[in-house]
């Protein structure tokens, strides 16, 4: 754990701003699929096979919500039928290190349950 007394923030600010942080990112889906649309899986069906047993009624909910948070863009294409893509945001590149340590930390924490 980071010493957080060390930052210019009191701890209450700090744990403030880990809950606004949990709550973008939080959940069972939404690094998964930023992990997914970042990989070039761009339209809903792709995202949806990507990211294994997630509903359609989910997929749904949680693009909204990562495009209300700013780290999706939604472009729909005027053909027939209409297309429908998704691309993360340049603000969503500010997620790297985190995504980044997260999986960093699952890798060792899988392997660390396996030693007992």
């Amino acid at each position: 754990m980071p010493d957080i007394q060390k930052e210019n923030t009191s701890v209450d600010e700090q744990i403030k701003y880990l809950q606004d942080s949990l709550y973008v990112i939080s959940g069972k889906w939404k690094l998964p699929i930023l992990v997914a649309i970042h990989e070039g899986n761009t339209r809903f069906r792709d995202i949806q096979r990507r990211v294994n047993r997630i509903t359609s009624k989910v997929l749904s909910k949680e693009l909204k919500e990562l495009e209300l948070n700013k780290l999706i863009v939604r472009k729909v294409y005027n053909d027939s039928p209409p297309t429908v893509e998704y691309t993360t945001s340049n603000y969503c590149d500010s997620l790297q290190n985190v995504v980044a340590g997260l999986i960093e930390w699952g890798k060792y924490h899988r392997e660390k349950i396996k030693e007992d």
